[in-house]
């Protein structure tokens, strides 16, 4: 099922405004995740597989639709939800829309691999949460941002 569900990513409507980020976002994002058994039975290399085809296609339709701007494909693996999103949105892959640090990579396989590993995916052990006291000698400019790897591949005329 995943690997049909991420082929037909390829076909879904694809909207790319400049103008209108908002608007990107809610029409091309995709968040697909898949049972227990079948993500055990899964190789890395055929969801790498699977969505470096649906790339190629949101490529060619780009290229069908005379796009001539900037436009990037990508993926990761939102741990929080226990699942991969995927977008495209009209920006080059150091303006993509996520609010905390990412880092773009070209190496999907450990992307996937994350997804694949995640043994209870959407749940976050209390072992891996901090404490955060609300107080004077607190603040967020304390805490390191944590990153978080995300696949990029430019499909549109310009990969600035």
């Amino acid at each position: 099922m995943l690997l049909r569900w991420i082929a037909e990513v390829a076909d879904e409507p694809l909207v790319l405004e400049p103008a209108d980020r908002r608007v990107e976002v809610e029409t091309n994002t995709w968040s697909l995740s898949t049972g227990d058994e079948e993500r055990r039975s899964l190789t890395v290399a055929e969801v790498v597989a699977a969505f470096e085809s649906t790339a190629g296609r949101i490529r060619e339709r780009i290229r069908e639709t005379g796009h001539a701007g900037a436009a990037t494909f990508y993926v990761w693996h939102d741990a929080q939800a226990g699942r991969l999103k995927c977008s495209t949105g009209s920006v080059g892959e150091t303006e993509l829309p996520f609010g905390g640090a990412y880092v773009p990579t070209g190496d999907l396989g450990a992307v996937v691999a994350g997804y694949l590993a995640d043994e209870e995916p959407g749940v976050v052990a209390w072992s891996e949460l901090t404490d955060v006291t609300d107080g004077p000698e607190w603040t967020a400019v304390d805490r390191e941002p944590v990153s978080f790897p995300v696949w990029v591949s430019a499909v549109g005329g310009d990969p600035a």
